[in-house]
């Protein structure tokens, strides 16, 4: 299979009608000239922006640069999805102006806070992990970042106000829209302002997150990010808790992306007495979910690419984090207790048992209080079933008995057991 973007775009010009492509190549050139993506045009409207030079910094210009060449040559954005990405790497740059003028400011405070302990969950997308997350943090012992404070951080330090507070009113706006713009994402990933966010968020303040290959296809970049060293990524996030924490310190962070299986090797060097808790699931039932939700972000800001390869690709990129991740446990023993193993099935058969086995892991004590708080949130856990319909993996022209032997070692060692033929 060729998984160049320049076949895929071929192909997709020729099942559109002459009309169609001009009006696409039109419409692109506009866009182009209306919304341009270049390093040094968004840089310098940020610095404008913003009133400030220092972005803390050369690294974030590498990987911004690596991102729009990938953005402007591979992901085929319609205009829309070349506004929306411009406005929101204006952002990122803008925050990242003002987080880095605001910690020099406030250095003693939050380099004497430190982050201890911090939980962090990950493993395969669509496995249970946004739920484990929010079961998790209900527990008043624990702290997630928000949706809000990693939108707008720069004051987040300042603890949330209440029902009247604005600045968790504009992240519930900006929700909003979102969700107007991309409802099948809402009904498969729900975003509120205070729910929990992924870490994938705090890293896309350094333009060197998994976040950008989740909302559109970027192959350049993905090769580049995960060759790339994460370290400084994780120091970032770490100081991006400490900032966070600096007025309200004492309480364990729980963090959560799928991601982190790519980066293992960073993560524990930033966070030495971290634990991860790895979630598990029959990886052809991921598959179906990740197709669906791929296609539903990346339609956000690119038109619609070659459903096969697509399937395909997903395929390969969940084989590799299977792959990387099982490489690192096993090279590394020593730390063979540092990770908690989940089971997606026995998480949605009884959360609170799940929830109970991790705290025996990591000598928590689990109170009355938080085990109310988890039980109730846990009955309402179908809120995160899909309410559209997702066609089965051979109808998207995999080969799933090959898909099945594929993973057979990964689910024979973590006892996942398929629960439906393979397929549908």
């Amino acid at each position: 299979m060729n998984d160049t973007p320049a076949v895929e775009n071929s192909a997709a010009r020729e099942t559109r009608p002459v009309n169609d492509v001009g009006e696409a190549a039109f419409s692109d050139r506009l866009g182009r000239q209306l919304w341009p993506l270049d390093v040094e045009t968004l840089c310098a409207k940020a610095r404008q922006m913003a009133g400030l030079d220092d972005f803390g910094g050369a690294s974030v210009e590498q990987g911004l640069s690596v991102l729009v060449d990938s953005l402007n040559h591979e992901a085929n954005l319609h205009p829309l999805g070349r506004f929306l990405m411009r406005t929101h790497l204006l952002d990122l740059l803008k925050t990242r102006l003002q987080l880095i003028d605001a910690w020099k400011k406030q250095s003693e405070t939050v380099n004497a806070s430190p982050i201890t302990r911090p939980i962090f969950i990950t493993g395969m997308p669509r496995s249970g992990s946004t739920f484990l997350h929010e079961l998790l943090a209900a527990d008043p012992a624990l702290r997630a970042p928000q949706i809000w404070e990693v939108m707008f951080p720069v004051t987040a330090d300042e603890p949330d106000r209440g029902p009247h507070d604005r600045r968790v009113w504009k992240a519930a706006t900006c929700l909003w829209w979102f969700r107007r713009l991309a409802p099948e994402a809402d009904a498969v990933y729900p975003m509120r302002a205070r729910t929990p966010h992924e870490c994938v968020a705090i890293h896309s303040y350094t333009l060197m997150s998994e976040e950008f290959i989740s909302s559109c296809r970027v192959p350049s970049y993905a090769a580049f990010l995960r060759s790339s060293n994460m370290v400084p990524i994780y120091q970032w996030q770490k100081r991006f808790l400490q900032h966070l924490q600096q007025h309200q310190p004492g309480r364990r962070w729980i963090l959560k992306a799928p991601d982190h299986v790519y980066s293992l090797e960073a993560l524990f060097s930033v966070f030495p007495d971290a634990l991860v808790i790895q979630t598990h699931r029959d990886p052809l039932d991921v598959l179906k979910s990740t197709i669906h939700l791929t296609r539903v972000l990346h339609g956000l800001y690119g038109r619609p690419e070659n459903p096969v390869q697509l399937a395909e690709r997903e395929a390969r990129v969940l084989s590799a984090a299977i792959d990387r991740c099982l490489k690192f446990r096993d090279a590394h023993p020593e730390l063979a207790d540092r990770f908690v193993d989940v089971n997606y099935r026995e998480l949605t058969a009884d959360p609170l048992a799940v929830v109970n086995e991790i705290y025996q892991h990591s000598d928590m004590t689990l109170t009355a209080e938080a085990t109310g708080r988890i039980r109730e949130l846990s009955l309402h856990r179908s809120r995160y079933r899909g309410r559209h319909p997702v066609p089965g993996l051979s109808d998207m022209g995999l080969d799933t008995p090959s898909l099945a032997s594929r993973f057979e070692n990964y689910c024979r060692r973590f006892g996942i057991a398929r629960h439906q033929p393979v397929g549908r």
